[in-house]
């Protein structure tokens, strides 16, 4: 009988496998931002600039410095392919406590946050869909735990494997991209010629002022997150200085095409003020052309929108606290490889439980809030980290952002301004002064722990 041929070493204890290719990396980014935002939003967002331009315009502007903020990270992804993304940036432009930080936030606000708001929304959705109120007991406490089971769906599949939440990314946001294309089709072939159009008065009188524009930006910004998500992956991206940034442009940009369309196919079908009373606007779109198997189909997107985008969070997010564990910021046991999976599998079992407790202590509003204007701090903090390592002689991007340094300073004003006027807002100042507060609190946990041990 011929000897055992011994067992191939395991891989690396703390190194993740690249498999993700171009196509994969583009529908994490679009997967992650395609959530609820696009078809909640735009109640809200008429309800503040209630006229056809103001709306539009908006929207534009929102794009406009997404994708700002996308060309630059796009240069740092391709020079910086390394797990974490925005921690890794932080890192190398503004040294260990401004990292510290970012990782801290991620871990009690931002990630749980994200995750918690958007399952709660899938969950109301699926239990509206099945003919239940989930804003009525006992129904609301169901969707709590449905959102919760969907939480530990998701950290299952994504611990099982990157190819497996790869797919799933993959196949939902198709799905909820191709959904949003057939709505925009459909208003158009059908709503526009009979409607004209709601697009006049562009302007009516009362429709827009400053205060008003920030705060719909703030909504338009939360439907336009998860353009940095992909870097968060980038050390498992294949050919990470070609697909990194063409990934992150090409995903910006598609976001940006399908937003506008579907904000144009809404004024195509209902009026402003129609819109301003619709929170499932898209439903209402479809059942005024098609009738209530448009409601089906609306709701069947929505569904699988959100849950793309639970798996999207769930696949990026926790490599954040890989990263952090990585470099000695946090538990060395977080930094963990599984062995059979190759996967970060306690950082992503970390991040569903943060998110399922998020999920049965706060409201989608608060958590929403919460996830805002933590992530304002840090997306400043990383793109402009762009300034200090340009100046680095051994800086090498494979793509380089056009118009420096206009470009990276349209996106750091842009975020100042919607930090500055949160804070101004008597509604949000003291949320926002309170996650600044959390922020804040890391500074001392740092010097204690972390620099202490150095």
């Amino acid at each position: 009988m011929p000897p055992t041929t011994p067992a191939a070493p395991a891989a690396p204890n703390k190194e993740l496998p690249r498999q993700l290719g171009l196509f994969s990396a583009i529908a994490v980014l679009v997967g992650s931002t395609i959530g609820s935002g696009i078809f909640r939003s735009p109640a809200g967002i008429a309800d503040k600039l209630p006229g056809p331009a103001p709306m539009l315009i908006v929207w534009t502007v929102g794009g406009l410095f997404a994708l700002c903020g996308a060309l630059t990270l796009a240069e740092l992804a391709g020079a910086l392919p390394k797990t974490g993304g925005m921690y890794a940036y932080i890192r190398e432009g503004w040294g260990r406590l401004p990292a510290f930080l970012f990782g801290w936030t991620e871990l009690l606000l931002v990630r749980a946050a994200a995750l918690g708001a958007i399952s709660i929304t899938f969950a109301e959705y699926a239990v509206r869909g099945i003919g239940f109120d989930p804003a009525l007991e006992p129904y609301a406490t169901y969707a709590r735990f449905l959102a919760a089971a969907a939480l530990a769906l998701m950290a299952t599949i994504n611990i099982v494997g990157l190819r497996w939440g790869s797919m799933l990314q993959n196949a939902t946001t198709i799905a909820k991209y191709g959904g949003l294309v057939v709505i925009v089709l459909l208003a158009f072939a059908l709503g526009l010629p009979k409607t004209g159009g709601n697009f006049t008065p562009a302007v009516p009188a009362g429709s827009f002022s400053i205060g008003a524009f920030g705060l719909a930006l703030v909504s338009v910004l939360w439907a336009f997150d998860g353009w940095a998500d992909l870097s968060k992956v980038g050390g498992e991206v294949k050919d990470p200085r070609r697909n990194l940034p063409r990934g992150i442009v090409l995903g910006t940009l598609a976001v940006i095409v399908i937003y506008l369309l579907a904000n144009l196919a809404y004024l195509s079908v209902l009026s402003v003020e129609e819109i301003r009373v619709a929170p499932l606007v898209a439903a209402n779109v479809a059942e005024r052309l098609v009738g209530p198997w448009g409601v089906t189909l609306v709701s069947l997107t929505v569904l699988i929108s959100t849950f793309g985008s639970i798996n999207g969070s769930m696949l990026t997010g926790p490599r954040v606290f890989f990263a952090l564990a990585d470099d000695k910021l946090f538990f060395n046991k977080v930094a963990e490889v599984h062995p059979k999976y190759q996967t970060p599998y306690i950082a992503i079992g970390l991040a569903a439980t943060l998110g399922i407790t998020f999920v049965l202590l706060r409201s989608f509003e608060q958590l929403a809030d919460i996830f805002v204007t933590a992530s304002l701090v840090f997306y400043i903090l990383g793109v402009s980290a762009i300034f200090p390592l340009r100046r680095r002689p051994d800086w090498d991007p494979s793509v380089r952002v056009p118009l420096y340094p206009v470009v990276p300073l349209m996106f750091i004003g842009a975020t100042l301004f919607l930090l500055v006027n949160a804070v101004m807002d008597p509604g949000a100042r003291w949320g926002t002064l309170a996650v600044l507060g959390v922020i804040a609190a890391g500074i001392p946990v740092y010097y204690l722990t972390v620099a202490r041990r150095r």
